[in-house]
Order: C-alpha cells, then structure tokens, then sequence
C-alpha cells in the first residue's frame, strides 16, 4: 500500500503548522524573559533563576504528564494546557500593561506557562505518533526538527526587537500563538489514541513500566543520559551569551540575532539530516552533538561573545541529526499506550539538570571569570564525549532502518 506524502497529510501538517505559529511565541518569550527580568532587577542571577523555572516542571511534571497524556483524551488535554499558558502569559501581559511587573510575578508565570507547556509536549507526542505511520517516521521526525529550527532562527531576533520597540510586545505574540495551536488542534480528524481499557493500575506501577521500557533498549537509556548532559551545557552557555552580550552592550535585537544563529546552524543540519543518515552510522550521528562542543576552546583562548556565539552554532548544527534519529526510533518501538509515557521518561531525564543550567551559569558570571564559566558549563559534554565515544552500547547501536518496521497507528489504519 502506497503512503501518502507527508505534505498532503492533513493532521499532520495542521499539527505541525499550529506548533510552528505557538513554538515562535514561545521562543520570542525565551529572548524576552530574562531581557525582561535583567531591566527589572539587573541581576544576571535573579534572570537565571526565571530562566531556571521555566525547566523545572519538566523534571517535576513530566512524568505524570506521560501517564495523563497515556489514560486521557489527548486531545482534550492539549487544548486545556494551551488554556492554562494562555491564561499565565496573558496575567504578565496585564502587569505589564499596568506597569506593575514584579520579580515573583515573573517567575510565577513562567513557571506555571512551563507547567501546562509539559503536558502539552505529553499529549502531542501521542499524536504525532497517531498521524504518522510508522515508515515516515524518520521523515516526519526531520520535518519536525526542520520545524523548530526554523522557529530558533527567526523568532529570538524578533523577539528581540518587539522588546526593543516595547516590552510588552513579544509576550502578547506568545498569548496569540495559542489560539493558532488550539485551532489546529480542534481541526485534526486522526483520534489523538488507539482504543484501549484504562489502566486503574496505581500511578506508580504505571510511571514504572514507562521507565522500565526505555531502560531496557539501550540506544533510548544512553542516549537520554548523555543528551541530559550536553542540554545542561547548551541551556546555560545560550543563557550565557545573552548576559555576556548585554554586558558588552549590545541590543536587544542584536542579542537575539547572535541566539538566532544556533537556529540557522539547527536548520541547516535539519536540511542535512537525511543525507547524513545515508552516509554516517548512528554511532557517529549520536556522538557528533558531544564531540562539537569542543569548539568553545575556541572561546576559553578568545573570550569574545561572537566566538561563543560561533562555538554554540557548530554544535547546534548536530542538534537535529541526533534527535531526528532517536525520536524516529523511540517512536517507532514504542506502542501506543506506553508512548506518550516513554517519552516523557525520555524527557525527565534528559532535561533532570537543565533547571540548573540558567541559575548556574548566573551565579558564575556573578562571581568567577567569563571563561571559567564557560568551561565549567561545557566540561561535562566534553566528558561524555569521550565515555559516549568508548561505550560499546553507542558502538553497536543497529541502524535505524533495522528497526522501522510496519505497524498499525491510527494513520495507517485510516
């Protein structure tokens, strides 16, 4: 049976053309918050810390997310968590407004936003996976990386500017992104879930057999842990350059066309990562994100923003040949009633550390030299390159195609 091109799947380009609008307010509000808390307060710390809230329900709410998104209607569940963001960006909106914005007020919001954002991420996972059949997944998995590569280049020096014009400007963006993302997915006709009997199962049995899927295949257990260390790395040095740019002077708009160049290298290897996965093992796929990092030595010889900023870019460009592939394979081994949680299990730990990230690399910019920093916050990734580099479950990792195999999803079945 012959599979109809992802461009003329309904659901899944109205899926991904409502995440494209929502994913640009959210990464105009990333740029915007700490250019935000830094004109408030001017404590690179206090940023980090708003910064910092923005990753912590990932770590705490991931889990039962999964288990929500894998027992309820995920359709119901998106539109409520877009409700939810909508309401917490639009209460920051109205503070601004009035001129009444307060450092609690902003950590609140962004931390609530963060919250229903995860539950959001859970439930779309399931429906990913349901409008996609399984042969398309890698392409699908690529077009999606595409996605948000093009959102990381072009939405931050937006963002930026909208900030430089006016500083309520890139938040209520955001608030309008979300009637594009229910829209999209009040309009979707594919069920978000195959059927299935509720699990009445305790809540801890059913985070367990999640947890315990992806710890028995070892591409999806290591490359979670070594992701985790890398997005530790990468949230903290982004955060950090737009510190280090602002201390140079440099505007607001300029800040985020120096964030937006790891966009336009992740767009890039979005572009090349069909034909690296032709050419390359998934060994060497895995690994290349790691091995990248070590251009910021360029940076700890040089300490010059547009140096970190051109070391951030190298590696970014890795960023979506990695994902593409193991979202491809972690969808793909997944079934349907374990997907939503397997992906969060995924998420909680390779996001565990982010929280830290931001809050780190302020406290030591606050305190210790730029270079210090730096090699601080990258010093982990450089480690896990070479462990990734000399473990035999990277090494003898099966190519992806090996594990793509035909299988019933809601898209398939018609």
């Amino acid at each position: 049976m012959s599979l109809t091109p992802l461009r003329k799947n309904r659901d899944f380009m109205l899926l991904e053309t409502g995440q494209l609008l929502s994913t640009a307010g959210t990464n105009m509000t990333a740029i915007a918050f700490p250019l935000l808390v830094l004109s408030e307060t001017h404590s690179p710390a206090k940023a980090g810390l708003v910064q910092a809230a923005r990753f912590v329900p990932m770590v705490l709410f991931s889990l039962p997310a999964g288990v929500a998104a894998d027992q309820r209607n995920r359709r119901r569940l998106m539109i409520g968590s877009d409700a939810v963001s909508a309401l917490a960006i639009g209460t920051l909106v109205a503070a601004i407004a009035i001129d009444h914005v307060s450092f609690l007020l902003m950590l609140a919001v962004a931390f609530v936003d963060a919250c229903a954002s995860v539950f959001f991420s859970a439930a779309k996972s399931g429906a990913f996976r349901a409008v996609v059949p399984r042969q398309q997944l890698p392409n699908a998995a690529s077009v999606e990386m595409g996605r948000a590569s093009t959102v990381r280049l072009a939405a931050p020096p937006i963002g930026g500017a909208l900030f430089g014009i006016a500083r309520i400007l890139p938040f209520v963006a955001d608030l309008a992104s979300y009637s594009f993302s229910t829209l999209s997915v009040l309009l979707m006709r594919t069920p978000f879930q195959e059927k299935r009997e509720r699990d009445t199962s305790p809540l801890r049995s059913q985070l367990a057999e999640g947890f315990r899927f992806l710890w028995n295949v070892p591409l999806l257990r290591v490359s979670a842990i070594m992701i985790g260390v890398s997005n530790f790395g990468v949230v903290a040095c982004q955060f950090a350059l737009i510190v280090l740019a602002r201390r140079e002077g440099l505007s607001s708009a300029a800040i985020g066309g120096l964030v937006a160049l790891t966009g336009l290298t992740t767009l890039a290897g979005s572009i090349a990562s069909p034909l690296l996965r032709r050419v390359l093992s998934l060994p060497h796929i895995l690994l290349s994100e790691f091995w990248a990092v070590y251009g910021v030595v360029a940076f700890l010889i040089w300490p010059n923003v547009y140096v970190l900023a051109a070391a951030l870019a190298v590696q970014a460009f890795c960023f979506p040949n990695t994902d593409a592939a193991i979202n491809a394979y972690r969808y793909a081994m997944t079934p349907d009633r374990l997907v939503a949680r397997v992906v969060t299990v995924a998420t909680t730990i390779v996001v565990a550390v982010m929280p830290l990230g931001p809050l780190v690399a302020g406290l030591l910019l606050d305190n210790v030299s730029e270079r210090l920093t730096i090699f601080v916050l990258t010093a982990g990734t450089m480690i896990a390159a070479v462990v990734g580099t000399l473990s035999r479950a990277v090494r003898d990792l099966p190519p992806l195609e090996d594990v793509v195999t035909p299988s019933a999803s809601p898209a398939e079945a018609g």
